[in-house]
């Protein structure tokens, strides 16, 4: 049964040792100064994170830690620091990850940051370490898997439902139906409604995974693994929901798991 609360493990606060959560940024911009000023650095690519994840994170007791998208021997050194994973939002995934052609209507994509992400997701799926992926993070979770994606939903679904909303990302747009007795339903509830901000969804599911929950059109709106302790991802930017306490569950689900695992890997005590 999933605890939505943290249990007493007498050490004293509710999470005496806040777990380190690693967070991708899926985005590069160019810098907001086109002109250099004596008084700043000189324009250059930058990377993009909306502070939310980070907020959603801290809120829910973990502690964020915003990683470099520097692929290499540095992924598995990073994640020997760390206690959990949150893969975050972002541009289209370039389909190349998955062995398909890119679609006319494909988005601009970032491969380099797309290279960062598989390799990440996999080495932190290989350790069982707890992961949480939200919208895009979602979709790269899945291709690390193996899975597929369409690349430009409103072929395939239709516009009955709105998946790019005009609305703030802080408000709900339409609901969906999670699966009975799945993880997703243990912590968000039947029908919880969600905002819709994306492009991209899951085709074919990747190995091992099982969606959860679905939009009224079928879309595939969140999934989770049966043979990792969490591995969620969800197609909705819960961290921009965090006032509804079904969506704050989310993440506080997530810290649950980090912070049982860091339990578990911790040496006993000496009698």
């Amino acid at each position: 049964m999933l605890r939505l609360s943290t249990p007493d493990r007498s050490l004293g606060a509710a999470r005496a040792t806040a777990p380190i959560i690693a967070v991708t940024t899926s985005e590069m911009r160019s810098a907001a100064l086109d002109v250099p000023m004596q008084e700043a650095d000189p324009p250059r690519r930058e990377m993009a994170l909306g502070l939310r994840y980070l907020e959603a994170i801290e809120k829910a007791g973990g502690i964020p830690v915003v990683l470099a998208p520097l692929a290499g021997p540095a992924v598995e050194a990073l994640l020997d620091r760390v206690d959990g994973l949150c893969l975050s939002g972002g541009p289209d995934i370039h389909p190349f990850a998955y062995g398909h052609q890119p679609h006319p209507a494909l988005g601009p994509t970032e491969p380099r940051l797309d290279a960062f992400e598989l390799q990440l997701a996999r080495a932190a799926d290989r350790r069982a370490l707890p992961v949480l992926g939200i919208c895009r993070g979602a979709q790269m979770l899945n291709v690390a898997r193996g899975g597929t994606l369409h690349q430009h939903l409103p072929e395939v679904v239709g516009t009955a439902v709105t998946h790019r909303q005009a609305e703030d990302a802080v408000l709900p747009t339409h609901p969906v139906a999670t699966a009975r007795r799945s993880l997703l339903a243990e912590i968000v509830g039947t029908a919880p409604e969600v905002n819709s901000l994306h492009h991209q969804a899951v085709d074919r599911l990747g190995a091992g995974l099982v969606a959860s929950a679905w939009a009224a059109d079928g879309t595939i709106e969140g999934f989770e693994a049966r043979d990792h302790p969490f591995f969620v991802g969800v197609q909705w930017h819960a961290e921009c929901l965090t006032d509804l306490p079904e969506q704050a569950a989310i993440f506080s689900a997530f810290l649950d798991a980090c912070e049982d695992a860091t339990f578990a890997a911790r040496p006993a005590a000496a009698g």
